[in-house]
């Protein structure tokens, strides 16, 4: 657990690589589950288990990269920003009455 410096208001709690443990732990349940179904013979969940491996192992990648992304933002946040440009705001011109056209014959 990390705790990161104060912000302007408070203190917050910041989970380091929050994506990445989420796919491991992912990888890990169909690891046990796979031995589960090879201890205990259980066919049915043997798609299940290596799914969840599949899963898990496909997700770390992505994962890790989500998490850079994070800690970029967090620490460049402002910086890696563009700043909006001010809205350009003409003032109206007073809007004089229209003269009615010349009647032609």
């Amino acid at each position: 657990m990390v705790v990161v410096a104060f912000s302007h208001e408070k203190a917050y709690f910041e989970p380091p690589m929050r994506y990445t443990k989420m796919a491991l732990v992912i990888f890990g349940f169909g690891l046990v589950l796979g031995l589960v179904v090879v201890v205990a013979e259980i066919r049915a969940l043997a798609r299940v288990a290596s799914g969840s491996m599949a899963l898990g192992i496909a997700a770390i990648p992505i994962g890790m990269l989500a998490d850079l992304r994070r800690a970029m933002t967090g620490r460049f946040g402002d910086s890696m920003r563009r700043a909006k440009a001010p809205s350009r705001r003409v003032p109206a011109m007073p809007r004089r009455p229209r003269k009615s056209a010349i009647r032609k014959r």
